[in-house]
Protein backbone atom coordinates (compact mmCIF):
# COMPACT_ATOMS: atom_id res chain seq x y z
CA UNK A 1 0.00 0.00 0.00
CA UNK A 2 1.46 3.30 -1.01
CA UNK A 3 1.72 5.92 1.94
CA UNK A 4 -0.59 8.53 -0.72
CA UNK A 5 -3.50 6.38 -0.29
CA UNK A 6 -3.77 6.43 3.45
CA UNK A 7 -6.05 9.25 4.82
CA UNK A 8 -7.75 10.97 7.90
CA UNK A 9 -11.28 11.83 7.83
CA UNK A 10 -11.84 14.30 10.40
CA UNK A 11 -15.63 15.37 11.76
CA UNK A 12 -16.34 19.00 11.74
CA UNK A 13 -18.28 19.53 14.34
CA UNK A 14 -16.13 18.26 16.94
CA UNK A 15 -15.09 19.10 20.11
CA UNK A 16 -16.05 22.12 22.59
CA UNK A 17 -19.71 22.70 22.73
CA UNK A 18 -20.73 26.01 24.26
CA UNK A 19 -21.31 24.61 27.77
CA UNK A 20 -18.50 23.14 27.72
CA UNK A 21 -16.20 26.18 26.76
CA UNK A 22 -18.13 28.16 29.21
CA UNK A 23 -17.73 26.12 32.05
CA UNK A 24 -14.27 25.82 31.52
CA UNK A 25 -13.48 29.47 31.40
CA UNK A 26 -15.65 30.07 34.29
CA UNK A 27 -13.05 28.32 36.26
CA UNK A 28 -10.64 29.95 34.39
CA UNK A 29 -11.54 33.55 35.44
CA UNK A 30 -12.57 32.58 38.98
CA UNK A 31 -9.49 31.22 39.53
CA UNK A 32 -8.04 35.26 37.83
CA UNK A 33 -10.72 37.30 39.76
CA UNK A 34 -10.34 35.55 43.57
CA UNK A 35 -7.34 33.72 42.69
CA UNK A 36 -6.74 29.97 44.16
CA UNK A 37 -7.78 27.98 45.49
CA UNK A 38 -11.09 27.87 43.67
CA UNK A 39 -13.12 24.68 44.63
CA UNK A 40 -15.16 22.61 42.33
CA UNK A 41 -17.90 20.18 42.96
CA UNK A 42 -17.33 17.15 40.65
CA UNK A 43 -15.52 17.49 37.26
CA UNK A 44 -16.51 20.84 35.92
CA UNK A 45 -16.39 18.67 32.54
CA UNK A 46 -15.34 14.96 31.59
CA UNK A 47 -12.22 15.36 30.54
CA UNK A 48 -8.91 14.09 31.80
CA UNK A 49 -6.90 16.69 30.19
CA UNK A 50 -8.91 19.67 31.23
CA UNK A 51 -9.51 18.28 35.14
CA UNK A 52 -5.50 18.37 35.33
CA UNK A 53 -4.81 21.68 33.50
CA UNK A 54 -7.25 23.14 35.90
CA UNK A 55 -5.93 21.33 38.45
CA UNK A 56 -2.39 22.85 38.24
CA UNK A 57 -3.78 26.12 38.00
CA UNK A 58 -5.18 26.17 41.58
CA UNK A 59 -8.59 24.64 41.46
CA UNK A 60 -9.25 21.68 43.99
CA UNK A 61 -12.30 19.10 42.37
CA UNK A 62 -14.16 17.72 45.45
CA UNK A 63 -17.31 15.18 45.50
CA UNK A 64 -19.21 17.27 47.60
CA UNK A 65 -19.80 20.45 48.85
CA UNK A 66 -19.12 19.57 52.66
CA UNK A 67 -15.57 19.00 51.82
CA UNK A 68 -15.35 22.63 50.83
CA UNK A 69 -14.15 24.75 53.58
CA UNK A 70 -16.97 26.81 55.23
CA UNK A 71 -17.18 30.19 53.41
CA UNK A 72 -15.06 29.41 50.43
CA UNK A 73 -16.02 29.82 46.74
CA UNK A 74 -16.95 26.41 44.90
CA UNK A 75 -18.30 26.13 41.38
CA UNK A 76 -20.95 23.67 39.98
CA UNK A 77 -20.38 21.91 37.49
CA UNK A 78 -21.56 21.98 33.93
CA UNK A 79 -23.46 18.62 34.25
CA UNK A 80 -25.95 20.64 36.91
CA UNK A 81 -26.76 19.89 40.60
CA UNK A 82 -29.56 19.30 42.46
CA UNK A 83 -31.82 21.94 45.18
CA UNK A 84 -30.50 19.56 47.96
CA UNK A 85 -26.83 20.57 46.45
CA UNK A 86 -27.55 24.22 46.79
CA UNK A 87 -29.04 24.09 50.30
CA UNK A 88 -26.27 21.99 51.39
CA UNK A 89 -24.20 24.44 49.95
CA UNK A 90 -26.14 27.45 51.70
CA UNK A 91 -25.71 25.84 55.24
CA UNK A 92 -22.05 25.70 54.55
CA UNK A 93 -22.06 30.06 54.02
CA UNK A 94 -20.50 28.85 50.70
CA UNK A 95 -20.19 31.36 47.70
CA UNK A 96 -21.27 29.38 44.66
CA UNK A 97 -20.74 29.97 41.00
CA UNK A 98 -23.23 27.83 38.75
CA UNK A 99 -21.81 26.72 35.65
CA UNK A 100 -24.65 24.16 34.67
CA UNK A 101 -24.91 24.12 31.17
CA UNK A 102 -27.87 26.02 29.79
CA UNK A 103 -29.17 23.36 27.94
CA UNK A 104 -29.22 21.09 31.24
CA UNK A 105 -30.71 24.36 33.08
CA UNK A 106 -33.54 23.55 30.20
CA UNK A 107 -34.46 20.20 31.31
CA UNK A 108 -34.51 20.81 35.11
CA UNK A 109 -37.00 23.84 34.44
CA UNK A 110 -38.76 20.71 32.39
CA UNK A 111 -38.68 18.70 35.16
CA UNK A 112 -39.87 21.50 37.85
CA UNK A 113 -42.86 22.33 35.89
CA UNK A 114 -44.32 19.02 35.05
CA UNK A 115 -43.78 18.11 38.33
CA UNK A 116 -45.95 20.82 39.51
CA UNK A 117 -48.73 19.69 37.36
CA UNK A 118 -48.73 16.33 38.86
CA UNK A 119 -47.12 14.66 35.65
CA UNK A 120 -45.09 11.16 35.88
CA UNK A 121 -41.73 12.05 34.50
CA UNK A 122 -39.79 9.34 33.02
CA UNK A 123 -36.63 10.18 32.65
CA UNK A 124 -33.98 8.79 29.89
CA UNK A 125 -30.49 8.52 30.77
CA UNK A 126 -27.78 6.72 32.58
CA UNK A 127 -27.41 6.03 36.33
CA UNK A 128 -25.56 7.74 38.13
CA UNK A 129 -24.61 9.77 35.78
CA UNK A 130 -23.91 13.58 37.60
CA UNK A 131 -26.57 14.97 35.71
CA UNK A 132 -28.92 12.76 35.92
CA UNK A 133 -28.30 12.78 39.47
CA UNK A 134 -29.41 16.86 39.08
CA UNK A 135 -32.27 16.47 37.36
CA UNK A 136 -34.16 13.75 39.33
CA UNK A 137 -32.95 15.69 42.16
CA UNK A 138 -35.58 18.39 40.95
CA UNK A 139 -38.67 16.07 41.21
CA UNK A 140 -37.46 13.02 43.54
CA UNK A 141 -41.02 11.98 43.74
CA UNK A 142 -41.75 12.39 39.91
CA UNK A 143 -39.30 11.20 38.11
CA UNK A 144 -38.63 7.85 37.05
CA UNK A 145 -35.12 6.89 35.50
CA UNK A 146 -35.24 5.01 32.45
CA UNK A 147 -32.07 3.34 31.54
CA UNK A 148 -31.99 0.00 29.92
CA UNK A 149 -34.66 -1.40 27.57
CA UNK A 150 -35.51 -3.71 30.75
CA UNK A 151 -36.22 -0.35 32.58
CA UNK A 152 -38.92 -0.15 30.45
CA UNK A 153 -40.75 -2.76 31.89
CA UNK A 154 -40.54 -1.46 35.76
CA UNK A 155 -41.93 1.95 34.67
CA UNK A 156 -45.37 2.16 37.05
CA UNK A 157 -47.22 5.50 36.35
CA UNK A 158 -50.43 6.63 38.51
CA UNK A 159 -51.95 8.17 35.36
CA UNK A 160 -51.48 7.00 32.08
CA UNK A 161 -52.73 10.61 30.10
CA UNK A 162 -50.16 12.27 32.56
CA UNK A 163 -46.93 11.01 31.82
CA UNK A 164 -43.82 12.68 30.10
CA UNK A 165 -40.63 11.98 28.88
CA UNK A 166 -37.33 14.30 29.29
CA UNK A 167 -33.68 12.90 28.64
CA UNK A 168 -30.21 13.22 29.75
CA UNK A 169 -28.27 16.18 27.12
CA UNK A 170 -26.00 13.87 26.20
CA UNK A 171 -27.45 10.59 24.66
CA UNK A 172 -27.47 8.87 21.74
CA UNK A 173 -29.90 10.25 19.59
CA UNK A 174 -31.23 6.73 17.83
CA UNK A 175 -30.93 5.00 20.83
CA UNK A 176 -33.18 7.54 23.10
CA UNK A 177 -35.75 7.61 20.34
CA UNK A 178 -35.65 3.61 20.80
CA UNK A 179 -36.25 3.70 24.40
CA UNK A 180 -39.43 6.63 23.51
CA UNK A 181 -40.78 4.31 21.20
CA UNK A 182 -40.70 1.33 23.38
CA UNK A 183 -41.92 3.85 26.75
CA UNK A 184 -45.01 4.69 24.10
CA UNK A 185 -45.97 1.12 23.74
CA UNK A 186 -46.92 1.12 27.15
CA UNK A 187 -48.02 4.42 27.57
CA UNK A 188 -49.87 5.74 24.05
CA UNK A 189 -50.44 9.32 25.76
CA UNK A 190 -46.89 9.08 26.76
CA UNK A 191 -45.96 13.30 26.12
CA UNK A 192 -42.55 14.67 23.96
CA UNK A 193 -40.63 17.49 25.71
CA UNK A 194 -42.09 20.73 24.82
CA UNK A 195 -38.16 20.77 22.85
CA UNK A 196 -35.73 18.61 22.27
CA UNK A 197 -33.71 17.54 25.03
CA UNK A 198 -30.88 16.13 23.62
CA UNK A 199 -28.13 18.78 23.04
CA UNK A 200 -27.58 20.05 19.84
CA UNK A 201 -23.84 19.48 20.10
CA UNK A 202 -24.19 15.84 20.85
CA UNK A 203 -26.94 15.45 18.23
CA UNK A 204 -24.56 17.85 15.49
CA UNK A 205 -21.28 15.27 16.54
CA UNK A 206 -23.22 12.31 15.82
CA UNK A 207 -24.61 13.00 12.81
CA UNK A 208 -20.80 14.00 11.65
CA UNK A 209 -19.95 11.00 12.50
CA UNK A 210 -22.69 9.03 10.66
CA UNK A 211 -21.80 10.88 7.33
CA UNK A 212 -18.11 9.60 8.38
CA UNK A 213 -17.94 6.32 9.13
CA UNK A 214 -18.99 3.95 6.54
CA UNK A 215 -15.60 5.38 4.03
CA UNK A 216 -13.66 4.70 7.53
CA UNK A 217 -12.10 1.21 8.36
CA UNK A 218 -11.40 2.91 12.00
CA UNK A 219 -12.78 5.68 14.00
CA UNK A 220 -10.85 7.19 16.65
CA UNK A 221 -12.64 9.33 19.39
CA UNK A 222 -10.59 11.60 21.61
CA UNK A 223 -12.41 11.51 25.05
CA UNK A 224 -12.37 10.29 28.58
CA UNK A 225 -14.18 7.06 29.75
CA UNK A 226 -16.21 8.73 32.15
CA UNK A 227 -17.79 10.90 28.84
CA UNK A 228 -21.21 9.59 28.04
CA UNK A 229 -21.62 11.87 24.30
CA UNK A 230 -17.60 10.70 24.02
CA UNK A 231 -18.98 6.99 24.19
CA UNK A 232 -22.28 7.31 22.34
CA UNK A 233 -19.82 8.39 19.36
CA UNK A 234 -18.04 5.31 19.66
CA UNK A 235 -21.36 3.02 19.32
CA UNK A 236 -22.51 5.30 16.97
CA UNK A 237 -19.35 4.81 14.68
CA UNK A 238 -19.81 1.37 14.46
CA UNK A 239 -23.67 1.16 13.57
CA UNK A 240 -22.80 3.56 11.19
CA UNK A 241 -20.33 0.92 9.32
CA UNK A 242 -17.03 1.72 10.82
CA UNK A 243 -15.54 -1.69 11.05
CA UNK A 244 -13.60 -0.48 14.48
CA UNK A 245 -13.80 2.07 17.05
CA UNK A 246 -12.04 3.62 19.89
CA UNK A 247 -11.86 5.86 22.55
CA UNK A 248 -8.82 7.86 24.22
CA UNK A 249 -7.95 10.23 25.93
CA UNK A 250 -4.50 11.13 24.29
CA UNK A 251 -2.60 10.00 20.83
CA UNK A 252 -0.33 7.97 23.02
CA UNK A 253 -3.18 5.81 23.99
CA UNK A 254 -3.37 4.52 20.00
CA UNK A 255 -2.32 0.98 19.71
CA UNK A 256 -0.47 1.07 16.54
CA UNK A 257 -1.83 -2.59 15.74
CA UNK A 258 -5.31 -0.48 15.27
CA UNK A 259 -4.00 0.81 11.84
CA UNK A 260 -3.16 -2.88 10.35
CA UNK A 261 -4.42 -2.90 6.66
CA UNK A 262 -6.26 0.42 7.58
CA UNK A 263 -6.32 3.17 4.50
CA UNK A 264 -8.79 5.61 6.21
CA UNK A 265 -9.14 6.85 9.87
CA UNK A 266 -11.58 8.77 11.02
CA UNK A 267 -10.75 11.07 13.79
CA UNK A 268 -13.39 13.00 16.29
CA UNK A 269 -13.75 14.03 19.55
CA UNK A 270 -16.35 14.60 22.41
CA UNK A 271 -18.07 17.89 23.56
CA UNK A 272 -15.97 18.17 26.19
CA UNK A 273 -12.18 17.77 24.36
CA UNK A 274 -10.06 20.89 23.72
CA UNK A 275 -8.78 20.71 20.22
CA UNK A 276 -5.19 20.30 20.71
CA UNK A 277 -5.93 17.31 21.64
CA UNK A 278 -7.12 15.95 18.48
CA UNK A 279 -4.48 17.60 16.57
CA UNK A 280 -1.96 15.91 18.23
CA UNK A 281 -3.81 13.06 17.47
CA UNK A 282 -3.52 13.74 13.61
CA UNK A 283 -0.08 14.91 14.02
CA UNK A 284 0.74 11.41 15.51
CA UNK A 285 -1.30 9.73 12.19
CA UNK A 286 0.72 11.76 10.03
CA UNK A 287 3.95 10.73 11.45
CA UNK A 288 2.85 7.03 10.69
CA UNK A 289 1.71 7.91 6.94
CA UNK A 290 -1.48 9.07 7.06
CA UNK A 291 -0.67 12.49 5.88
CA UNK A 292 -3.52 13.56 4.03
CA UNK A 293 -6.37 14.92 5.74
CA UNK A 294 -9.90 16.23 4.63
CA UNK A 295 -12.60 17.85 7.32
CA UNK A 296 -15.78 16.36 6.87
CA UNK A 297 -18.50 18.93 8.10
CA UNK A 298 -21.96 18.72 8.38
CA UNK A 299 -23.29 22.01 10.44
CA UNK A 300 -21.39 25.15 11.50
CA UNK A 301 -21.62 25.78 15.21
CA UNK A 302 -22.30 29.46 16.25
CA UNK A 303 -23.94 28.86 19.83
CA UNK A 304 -22.04 31.11 22.43
CA UNK A 305 -23.60 31.24 26.22
CA UNK A 306 -22.52 34.37 28.30
CA UNK A 307 -20.93 33.72 31.65
CA UNK A 308 -22.40 32.70 34.64
CA UNK A 309 -23.79 36.20 36.55
CA UNK A 310 -22.90 35.74 39.83
CA UNK A 311 -19.04 35.86 37.85
CA UNK A 312 -19.59 38.75 35.34
CA UNK A 313 -21.02 41.06 38.45
CA UNK A 314 -17.65 39.91 40.30
CA UNK A 315 -15.50 40.68 37.30
CA UNK A 316 -17.43 44.32 36.64
CA UNK A 317 -16.87 45.24 40.27
CA UNK A 318 -13.36 44.04 39.84
CA UNK A 319 -12.70 45.99 36.77
CA UNK A 320 -14.64 49.61 38.24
Amino acid sequence: MSATTKRVLLAKPRGYCAGVDRAVITVEQALETYGPPVYVRKEIVHNKYVVETLRDRGAIFVDEADEVPEGALVVFSAHGVSPAVHDQAAQRNLRTIDATCPLVTKVHFEAKRFAKDDYDILLIGHEGHEEVEGTAGEAPDHVQLVDTAEDVDKVVVRDPSKVIWLSQTTLSVDETLERVDQLRERFPDLQNPPSDDICYATSNRQTAVKAMAPQCELVIVVGSQNSSNSKRLVEVALQAGANASYLVDFAKEVDESWLDGVTTVGVTSGASVPDILVMDLVAWLAERGYGDVEEITTAEEKVTFSLPAELRKARKAAAN
